[in-house]
């Protein structure tokens, strides 16, 4: 809010220099802001009495949309990338889907393994808990187990992500 929009009976007043004015009607607020030729602009509307300061708005709004793009530009989005497998997998592709899970770690991303059952694999679920323990253990290294080997309906699956 600015200038007439700001509707408060008392205010803190910050002025344009960064000292405390301290506390006051909006309406002197306001005659001390046109005086300095710049806006009165409310800062911190939960405070009580809410924080005003004496700004330029257009530098403000600037500086507030600068600040935002470095937090954004800091920011860092996780992924999750899936790796699918089956029980009757043989250790050569095993090993190329670990090298894949251990790149993907190594960028920072989040890996879920999911063990895939089909037909009679089905009778045979506990057997196959083994293989996402090997994976665990190849990547303990570089990883740390997230959620462990959970069941859910025709899939096991597991979260790794990367050791800090």
């Amino acid at each position: 809010m600015i200038n007439e929009q700001i509707r408060d009976k008392e205010i803190r007043l910050i002025g344009e220099d960064g000292q405390q004015l301290g506390i006051m009607s909006s309406k002197e607020a306001m005659k001390l802001a046109e005086d300095a030729g710049l806006d009165l602009v409310k800062i911190a509307p939960t405070a009580n009495p809410p924080v005003c300061k004496i700004v330029d708005y257009g530098k403000y709004r600037y500086e507030q949309i600068r600040k935002e793009k470095e937090a954004r530009k800091k920011q860092k989005t996780v992924e999750i990338k899936e790796i699918r497998l089956s029980p009757n997998i043989d250790t050569n592709d095993l090993n190329t889907k670990i090298g894949a899970a251990r790149k993907f770690l190594s960028k920072g991303d989040k890996v879920k393994i999911t063990l895939r059952f089909r037909g009679r694999e089905m009778a045979h679920m506990n057997n196959s808990r083994h293989i996402l323990d090997d994976i665990a253990e190849s990547l303990s290294d570089i990883a740390v187990v997230d959620k462990a080997p959970k069941v859910e309906g025709r899939t096991m699956t597991m979260f790794l992500t990367e050791k800090r």
